[in-house]
């Protein structure tokens, strides 16, 4: 430490008899009234103060990173533990082999990373400016001559290299990861079909719906399967016992083999009219597709934003694609680059607001208002999907739209700063 405070010691020395030698050559300049002399001494000098405002920088930099390290490694567990729980909700409990179970979390870590590194961007650098406001360190920059704007580009130049960090993670690993979940998710329910179906419970898979009694094993009680057929006609099975059976079919999960079922078909425009028949056996399939979404081909959450835009522009024209799915590959694309470049938009609002809750306490108020705004923020995405997706609603402004509230927010609040 004492090594550390001596050398910075000596650079601040430098730097005073460096400023202190350059003015007095442009005095001499002046005095003799020598022009060129004067132009090499005053740049000089205002490399010199450059180089001070390079060592501020610097600090603010390393200062943010820190925090933003601290906040990140929180959100990472945060949503680590989730994504640990869910899994152990659909797969853990089921007795899935261990190695098949680590492959799935390594694959959800792309996702998991991609998502933390906003939030960490906003309560990390909320909670670092607000010490720094609390600790007076930026009223000791300002007291100096230094400016709001210096300051402010540190952080932003902080949140344009964390999102590029997490476009990275966003772009070209959140796919990979996606692609490999799947299929590992395929082989394991190839492999051990009875994972997917629980005990006294109700599954949705597309257009039907299993209601399921007791599972042992690879035994199925007291089943009941709605579906509608593509005339719009539904169908009702309903089957005492059931036995689970592997596949060999391409495209076929699994096979349900039901003991005496009776079946009960409803005619969609005939209120009250139904047929009913019986037998000993049946064989339902449950296909890929009806579990793994996108089985069959590649879904947008699977691309990177070339092949999204790339495919984008393919279907545009294409009239056999419907406007929801050519909605929704508009929405992925757009979600690419919101999510991960919302952490520039943190940035502005967070230099602004810390400046004004800091003075008291800012560290703990920048940790609260950092979660609020957070919660807010993940809801707001979570909102704009659903209405992109279900409402058909416009994708990019689905997307972009908490962005540019928050960018709204930040820079009207530093245009306040700067008037003061």
């Amino acid at each position: 430490m004492k090594i550390l405070y001596a050398r910075k010691t000596r650079n601040l020395k430098k730097i005073k008899a460096r400023r202190f030698l350059f003015r007095a050559g442009y005095a001499l300049g002046k005095k003799i009234n020598s022009r060129p002399l004067m132009r090499f001494f005053s740049r000089q000098y205002f490399k010199v103060n450059a180089l001070g405002s390079g060592i501020l920088v610097k600090y603010i930099a390393k200062e943010l990173l820190l925090y933003f390290v601290v906040c990140f490694t929180f959100f990472f567990v945060v949503f680590f533990v989730n994504q640990i729980l869910l899994l152990a909700e659909t797969i853990l409990k089921k007795r899935v082999p261990l190695g098949s179970v680590i492959k799935l979390i390594t694959y959800c870590l792309p996702a998991i990373i991609a998502q933390s590194a906003p939030f960490a961007t906003l309560v990390g650098f909320l909670m670092c400016l607000g010490r720094l406001v609390t600790d007076n360190e930026l009223l000791i920059f300002r007291a100096s001559g230094q400016k709001y704007s210096l300051i402010f580009k540190s952080v932003l130049a902080m949140g344009m290299l964390i999102s590029i960090f997490s476009f990275i993670m966003n772009d070209y690993f959140l796919p990979l990861g996606t692609i490999n979940y799947n299929r590992m998710r395929r082989q394991i329910i190839t492999s051990n079909p009875a994972i997917e179906l629980e005990s006294m419970s109700i599954k949705r898979m597309n257009d039907s719906i299993f209601v399921i009694g007791k599972v042992n094993g690879t035994m199925v009680s007291d089943l009941v399967f709605f579906d509608t057929g593509n005339d719009g006609n539904a169908r009702v099975i309903v089957a005492k016992n059931s036995e689970i059976r592997k596949s060999s079919q391409d495209g076929v999960l699994m096979k349900l083999d039901m003991k005496n079922p009776i079946v009960m078909m409803m005619k969609n425009i005939q209120s009250g009219s139904y047929d009913t028949l019986s037998s000993e056996n049946l064989s339902l399939s449950i296909f890929e597709d009806s579990i793994i979404s996108s089985s069959g081909g590649v879904s947008p959450r699977e691309m990177t934003s070339w092949d999204l835009r790339k495919k984008i522009k393919s279907v545009r024209n294409d009239d056999t694609v419907s406007p929801k799915i050519k909605n929704t590959y508009k929405l992925e694309y757009n979600k690419k680059f919101s999510i991960p470049f919302g952490s520039i938009f943190f940035a502005i609002l967070a230099f602004p607001l810390s400046l004004i809750f800091g003075r008291k306490d800012g560290q703990t108020l920048g940790l609260i208002f950092g979660i609020i705004l957070s919660v807010l923020y993940w809801a707001a995405t979570i909102i704009g999907q659903m209405f992109g997706v279900k409402g058909g609603y416009n994708g990019f402004w689905m997307m972009w739209t908490p962005n540019l509230v928050l960018g709204f927010l930040g820079i009207l609040l530093y245009l306040r700063l700067r008037r003061k």
